[in-house]
């Protein structure tokens, strides 16, 4: 379960988006609301507004969605209990809703459209809103048995709009291409590729780099903002493994037949893949050494200037 909350200014573009007959929108709870139609609805709080004249943000326009995996679970019953539970845990109280299920989409999802001036004129804060709800969220997921999906595997990235977009498939570029990399010059090159840059930051005037900074479509995120895997002292130590590993590998005594005047079409396969790993391990040393020293040397030019 995830929230998205908006604050507007008008009821009468959130009322009319909520209640969009193409989304088969379903009323399934609401206060203090006349029902007849969208307008009478919207005459309703908008006639709760001369409480206090005072706020420019009065719509709260909040979408709760839920996995596809609890569409059988999910009736309008508990999605309206659900509302009703996270709207007290927001502190959210006292005042005029309506709560909407859409059925457009694969995953089940209701919306809620509150008058932020409550019954006596009060205006309900929206400090910290968004930390509070995904707060709430979580643990209404958990008490509820709602399916939990971890980490950024779940996420849609095409329905996403930027910089999410651009976020989410530099993470995905990053998991890739981490692991098939043995040095910073050769992520760079596959990065490249796929249409991602990425720079350093140094620590003050020195040579010493302490982040990463990646750009795509216009977009720049430090590594950490990607992911928390992704900072740069985490990708260095992952880029330090994967070539210590080949380096191992390259350096393994090989078995020799002990009687053999021909070879078999498998041993001359395995002396060739021999040949190569300790070629390809050789190669990206030269690489690393060459890419490090054009790194530090960059660097100074940049002091320099």
């Amino acid at each position: 379960m995830i929230a998205k909350i908006v604050i507007g200014s008008n009821f009468n573009g959130a009322i009319n988006y909520i209640l969009d007959k193409g989304k088969n929108a379903e009323i399934i709870d609401s206060e203090g609301a006349r029902l007849k139609d969208n307008n009478s609805i919207i005459d309703s709080f908008n006639t709760q507004l001369e409480l206090n004249s005072n706020t420019s943000k009065p719509v709260y326009h909040i979408s709760l969605d839920f996995s596809a995996q609890d569409l059988n679970n999910l009736t309008n019953e508990k999605m309206k209990e659900i509302a009703k539970e996270y709207m007290k845990k927001m502190g959210i109280s006292n005042t005029q809703y309506i709560v909407v299920r859409h059925y457009d989409k694969e995953h089940p999802h209701i919306h809620l459209c509150i008058n932020r001036v409550d019954n006596n004129g009060n205006l309900i804060s929206n400090k910290n809103d968004r930390y509070r709800s995904e707060k709430i969220c979580k643990e209404l997921t958990i008490s509820n048995g709602l399916y939990y999906a971890t980490g950024k595997e779940q996420v849609k990235t095409h329905r996403l709009k930027e910089p999410d977009k651009s976020k989410y498939e530099i993470y995905h570029a990053l998991k890739d291409l981490i692991p098939q990399s043995a040095n910073w010059q050769e992520l760079e090159l596959k990065l490249h590729q796929r249409g991602i840059d990425f720079k350093y930051k140094y620590k003050g005037a020195s040579d010493t780099v302490q982040g990463v900074i990646f750009s795509k479509n216009g977009f720049s995120f430090n590594g950490s903002s990607v992911d928390r895997n992704y900072s740069y002292s985490k990708i260095d130590y992952l880029l330090n493994r994967n070539r210590k590993e080949y380096e191992t590998y390259s350096s393994l005594p090989h078995e020799k037949p002990i009687q053999s005047i021909v070879q078999t079409d498998s041993q001359s396969k395995n002396n060739v893949s021999e040949a190569l790993t300790i070629g390809y391990s050789s190669e990206n040393q030269e690489k690393e050494d060459d890419f490090n020293h054009q790194k530090k040397k960059k660097k100074n030019n940049n002091l320099t200037i």
